[in-house]
């Protein structure tokens, strides 16, 4: 697996999002940084408990000059019931990150394990959480 080192160029990163067009690292163009923040997908309760917390904070980070966008490898429709639960508009969603590009950004990837406690059904394969401040 690879190891990201700090001060080091990361690995191409290109996404759709939801509601805020194409996303690409390479030209977000932040003021100071960008939080690139990976989430399991809607099957996982956590996530929805950090992602709410992050939506919650959102104005705070663009306040000092970081852009913010979460992503996983859900499918549109499983972004966007994610999404749906966040309500939280400004926050960039992205979807369909590809496994390749996960495992560059060296982030473990699980298998399903079938229907969570919440009888959302886990996706074959997906990328566990990682954050990055770039």
């Amino acid at each position: 697996m690879p190891m990201l080192m700090p001060r080091q160029p990361v690995p191409a990163l290109a996404v759709p999002t939801l509601a805020h067009g194409p996303f690409d690292l390479a030209s977000d163009d932040p003021a100071k940084f960008s939080l690139v923040v990976f989430y399991r997908g809607l099957h996982c309760p956590n996530c929805l408990k950090y992602l709410l917390e992050l939506g919650r904070l959102l104005p705070d980070f663009e306040q000092r000059g970081v852009k913010v966008i979460a992503l996983s490898s859900d499918t549109r429709e499983r972004a966007q019931a994610m999404a749906d639960k966040l309500k939280a508009p400004a926050l960039r969603v992205g979807h369909g990150l590809p496994l390749a590009v996960a495992r560059q950004w060296g982030l473990y990837l699980s298998t399903s394990r079938g229907t969570t406690s919440i009888g959302i059904e886990e996706p074959a394969l997906f990328a566990e959480p990682g954050l990055f401040l770039v």
